[in-house]
């Protein structure tokens, strides 16, 4: 509607050198695998868990039904 701006009012994007982002030629190398031989653990002094009987706990007793 009339109101105008001048060139040195508006936002625009740096364009000096030092503000633009520098051009990589070469790719960074991929990351190394992890070697599994350093994971390797003894086993614990207290042996593994030992789970009780899951069977016996999680049965459901047979139904006995009544008779009327």
């Amino acid at each position: 509607m009339g109101f105008e701006e001048s060139s040195e009012d508006r936002c625009t994007t740096p364009k000096r050198r030092e503000c633009q982002i520098p051009v990589v030629l070469v790719c960074p190398p991929p990351p190394k695998k992890k070697s599994a031989s350093g994971m390797k653990r003894d086993p614990p002094k207290n042996g593994y868990f030992q789970p009780p009987d899951l069977d016996a706990i999680f049965t459901m007793p047979p139904r006995r039904e009544a008779w009327a």
